[in-house]
C-alpha cells in the first residue's frame, strides 16, 4: 500500500482468491443442477414418444378388430414389433336393461400394451365396446344402401 491509500481503497481493487473460488464453486453447482433438469427433460420426452406410439398401435389394433378377422370371445396376444407386446381380451357385454331378442351383441374389448424390460414393464390399458350381429346375416357396421 502506498502511504496515502486507505485499507478500503486497497481492497476495492479486485476480488480475493477465496471469493473467486466461491464463485466458481457456485457456478459448478448451478451447472450440475441444470444438467440434471436437462437429463430429466430428455427422459420425459422419450416416455412421451413411447406413450404416443403405444396409443397409435392400440388404436390400430382396436380399429382392426372384427374388420380383419371375426371377433370371438376370449384372449389373444402378440407383438406389434420388437418393442411392444399386446394382449386383447374380448368378452360379451350385457347391459342391465338389454333385450335378449335383439340380433345385436355388444362386446367389450380390453387391450393391454406392454413394453420395456420384463422386470419393470410399462403398460397401457385401453377399453372399448364393439357392436356385432349375432348371426342373422345383418352386419351393423355395413353401410346402408
Amino acid at each position: 500500500m502506498r502511504a496515502g491509500d486507505s485499507p478500503r481503497a486497497a481492497r476495492a481493487q479486485g476480488f480475493t482468491l477465496l471469493e473467486v473460488l466461491a464463485a466458481i464453486a457456485l457456478l459448478g453447482i448451478a451447472f450440475a443442477v441444470l444438467m440434471q433438469v436437462a437429463g430429466g427433460a430428455i427422459g420425459l420426452t422419450g416416455q412421451a414418444a413411447d406413450a404416443s406410439e403405444v396409443a397409435m398401435w392400440a388404436r390400430s389394433k382396436l380399429d382392426s378388430a372384427y374388420v380383419v378377422e371375426p371377433l370371438r370371445a376370449g384372449r389373444s396376444a402378440g407383438r406389434f414389433d420388437r418393442k411392444f407386446r399386446w394382449q386383447l381380451d374380448v368378452t360379451p357385454w350385457h347391459a342391465a336393461a338389454a333385450d335378449d331378442q335383439t340380433p345385436l351383441q355388444l362386446y367389450q374389448l380390453d387391450l393391454q400394451v406392454s413394453w420395456g424390460a420384463a422386470a419393470h414393464p410399462h403398460t397401457a390399458n385401453f377399453r372399448t365396446l364393439r357392436l356385432l350381429s349375432t348371426g342373422t346375416g345383418v352386419d351393423p357396421m355395413a353401410p346402408t344402401p
